[in-house]
């Protein structure tokens, strides 16, 4: 017992810092050896270990990991993007209108990878105007990370809470998707009133003979669309996560045009092995006392977790240090058997509390890093000046929400 504490602390520990100090072990790294040293080490038996994991969850992520890599290999992103960059408007109408689009894409092909495709490229574009990129790149983020809260597909953390509770899809939306929508026009506004200089400054249009819009392939994007209207067909006719998913991904994988291991380069393995390693830890953590103790713990401070206020003040601080999925995987082993409601507001505050700070959630790190790469610079203080104020008001709202209902 005494050992597993010890590495379930140090896990947490080092995914609130983001590394093993003095190596280039990273938060995947960290998961991946705490697990292998609780098998080495005797603490939990080969069995135990594989009953850990959650391997439908894991197959439903990787499905949804395929349908994004086949519209990014299709030339989808690229070609949103190009489309964005481009509107003749003012810089107003453009944020809101790229506010919307990136929100919604978020909320079915889940917000990391629409952040990482979108925002280079529109980086590009938006420069080319002659407009200022970082107001664009803050708001594309927020709006990720919100409109991903509308469905339980729309980020890895809401795939977790979706398939451990069998929640019903519909149900989560019709609760979370009013909420995400206020958020996305939370969003615009405060960005447009942090950044109402730079906005105002519309910019012209350069047209040139090399200015040709990325290709779409048609076959590849056509099979993208099918899959995502058998996803949803298959999730309204009451079918499983899990059979849903599987099914998508299967017809995905039968390709005459691109390869499988093409696709299968284009997903995220990474997440996946930490999703494993955190499930063997903290299903390790869970066979002790400590659980127990953590949970009256909150209770001693004000806080019962299955209330709407005190997820809140667990999902903000929690999102923003050791990170959402491990903050929910932590909640959902101290949680005795939470109802369909709890975790609906579990998946709707813990996302939203991921606008902090750009540390609070992947998507903000992709699209910081993205745009650096497009020769834009986003500073911690200029995401904080919108992330702040946009994570306070749209968790109100939605803590209101919820008590509401």
């Amino acid at each position: 017992m005494t050992l597993t504490v010890l590495l379930f602390v140090l896990l947490y520990v080092g995914m609130a810092v983001g590394r093993l100090p003095g190596t280039a072990v990273d938060r995947t790294g960290l998961a991946v050896v705490a697990a292998v040293a609780l098998w080495l080490t005797g603490t939990v038996s080969p069995s135990v270990l594989v009953e850990s994991v959650d391997f439908p969850t894991l197959v439903v992520l990787l499905s949804l990991m395929l349908l994004s890599a086949q519209f990014e290999l299709a030339g989808f992103y690229g070609r949103v993007a190009w489309r964005l960059a481009r509107i003749e408007a003012s810089g107003l109408t453009l944020l809101a209108v790229s506010v919307a689009v990136c929100g919604g894409l978020a909320a079915l092909l889940t917000n990391d990878v629409v952040v990482f495709a979108v925002t280079p490229v529109l980086c590009r574009g938006l420069l080319e105007r002659g407009l200022d990129p970082r107001p664009f790149v803050i708001g594309i983020a927020c709006a990720a990370n919100v409109g991903s809260a509308a469905t339980l597909i729309g980020n890895p953390q809401n795939v977790l809470i979706g398939q451990v509770g069998q929640l019903d899809f519909w149900d989560y939306s019709l609760t979370a998707a009013p909420i995400a929508v206020i958020g996305l026009v939370i969003v615009t506004a405060v960005v447009a009133a942090v950044w109402s200089r730079p906005l105002r400054m519309a910019g012209a249009v350069r047209r040139s003979g090399g200015d040709r819009p990325p290709l779409v392939d048609r076959a590849p994007f056509g099979k993208a669309v099918l899959a995502t209207a058998l996803l949803l067909l298959l999730l309204a006719t009451g079918g499983s996560q899990l059979t849903a998913a599987m099914a998508m991904g299967g017809f995905l994988l039968l390709s005459r045009k691109l390869p499988t291991r093409l696709l299968l380069a284009k997903v995220d393995w990474p997440l996946l092995c930490l999703f494993t390693g955190l499930f063997i830890v903290t299903g390790a953590f869970a066979g002790t006392v400590w659980p127990t103790r953590a949970l009256a713990a909150l209770g001693q401070l004000g806080l019962h977790p299955p209330e709407p206020a005190a997820l809140a003040v667990i999902s903000l601080v929690g999102s923003n240090s050791v990170g959402n999925v491990p903050l929910v995987l932590l909640l959902l082993t101290i949680l005795p058997a939470p109802d369909s409601q709890t975790l609906h507001s579990l998946g709707l505050l813990s996302t939203l509390a991921g606008n902090l700070l750009i540390t609070g959630s992947l998507a903000n790190i992709i699209a910081v890093e993205s745009a650096r790469s497009a020769g834009v610079k986003v500073t911690f203080r200029e995401h904080a000046l919108c992330g702040v104020p946009v994570t306070l008001l749209t968790m109100l709202a939605a803590v209101g929400w919820l008590e509401l209902l």
